[in-house]
């Protein structure tokens, strides 16, 4: 067997997309529009390409990953959008950007667009205790919905105590209280002084938000967030088990551990999975041109209908020791002038970052979780670095935007991080 740093990995560029659409739609029975912003129509330069794919192939050989998606819009430069890899280590379809696959944490920032609607229309209100919508739980006494969505409750995770039934048994169907028991029953920090990553929040959220409209967190999502801005292939899908959607799918996977390190040249498939493992966590179903779309309007928070309160405003620390760039709040992550998120779901690593101020965006996803989503942060942050500094296009003019990081940190960070491969011996 080969191991997994000499597997071929080819490259399928498929049609650029661009972000600049008009989209229409409806949100809260308002008439909505949204104009991107303007973004030249051809690709970015071939050495800045090239560069970008030298990124993803070290990616790919570091996570364990076969393939991947990439979405890169400068929109005084050009786009890069295009599938790498393969389904399989060194075989099988090669990737597509057409795909369809799992957001991972990104879906944090959508359960959060719905409670400000939600807000918004004055069907709650962000301040509003948790006790008022999911009951039975102690210790909520204190804390709000907006504590909820900025990752100020205190509240733990469940992710330890419940990875591994989400991958030995990818069709169990949770109930999202049940879900999130295991991350109430972690020992709390205080409430509203530090930020703490608690998917057991998201879903405490997400459960209080169907209470208060009485709409199902998918619904909420489509109404508040997929409709209004026409991303045709994203949502939040039941709860059986299914593959991301009945189209084109990246085939999820996650590597076994064995002696020495992971058995890379077979990864274990977990395409198909409930919904409900991540529920308004990390449940939602996107592509590659919906979560470029989706990030760089949310980065604008061109969804919102009232200016205030402004929702990225007053971030914190996104942990203890994190560098001064790198913050948190309102479901999602400050990377210097960026706002985005990442993460993981069972078989998928993503990362969706935009400036609001240009609209210059990155996605990517990764088809395999094994180390969560610490390759597509990782890898989302070099590409960045590398098609910040892209030159203008003719016509065009560059605006000020520089990064608090160079791609060559991140290209060291993701080889310093590397999975290690053990060949197994033949059956």
């Amino acid at each position: 067997m080969q191991l997994l740093s000499s597997r071929r990995v080819r490259a399928a560029v498929a049609s650029v997309v661009v972000l600049g659409l008009f989209l229409t739609g409806c949100s809260a029975d308002k008439t909505f529009t949204y104009t991107p912003p303007e973004q030249v129509d051809g690709s970015l330069p071939d050495d800045t390409v090239a560069a970008m794919q030298d990124a993803v192939s070290n990616a790919l050989t570091a996570s364990g990953a076969s393939g991947a998606v990439v979405g890169v819009w400068v929109p005084w430069s050009g786009t890069w959008v295009t599938g790498l890899g393969t389904q399989e280590p060194g075989a099988g379809a090669e990737i597509s950007t057409d795909m369809s696959f799992r957001i991972g944490d990104v879906t944090r920032l959508m359960t959060c667009d719905v409670l400000y609607a939600l807000a918004d229309d004055d069907v709650l209100k962000l301040d509003a205790p948790v006790t008022d919508y999911v009951s039975g739980v102690a210790g909520l006494q204190d804390i709000t919905l907006l504590d909820l969505c900025n990752g100020t409750s205190g509240l733990g995770s469940s992710e330890p105590t419940v990875k591994s039934a989400w991958l030995n048994t990818p069709g169990r169907e949770w109930a999202p209280l049940e879900l999130a028991s295991y991350g109430l029953g972690q020992a709390r920090t205080p409430a509203h002084t530090a930020y703490r990553d608690s998917d057991a929040g998201y879903l405490l959220l997400g459960l209080a938000l169907e209470r208060a409209s009485s709409l199902s967190a998918s619904e909420l999502i489509a109404k508040y967030v997929t409709t209004p801005l026409g991303l045709s292939g994203t949502s939040l899908p039941a709860a059986p088990a299914a593959a991301p959607s009945t189209g084109p799918v990246m085939n999820g996977h996650y590597l076994s551990a064995v002696e020495g390190g992971y058995n890379c040249a077979a990864p274990v498939d977990i395409t198909k999975l409930s919904s409900s493992a991540g529920f308004t966590d990390s449940g939602v179903v996107s592509t590659i041109e919906d979560l470029g779309r989706y990030v760089q309007a949310e980065a604008a928070q061109k969804l919102r209908t009232k200016k205030k309160p402004e929702r990225f405003s007053a971030p914190l620390p996104a942990y203890d020791g994190a560098p001064s760039w790198l913050q948190a709040t309102g479901g999602g992550n400050l990377v210097g002038s960026m706002i985005g998120q990442q993460g993981w779901a069972p078989g998928y690593a993503t990362a969706a970052y935009s400036d609001p101020a240009t609209g210059f965006t990155v996605a990517v996803v990764l088809n395999d979780s094994t180390a969560s989503g610490t390759f597509a942060s990782y890898l989302a942050w070099e590409l960045a670095a590398i098609a910040s500094k892209a030159p203008a296009a003719s016509g065009q003019t560059a605006p000020e935007f520089g990064l608090p990081f160079t791609a060559e940190q991140y290209h060291q960070a993701i080889t310093d991080a590397a999975l290690v491969c053990v060949e197994q011996p033949a059956a």
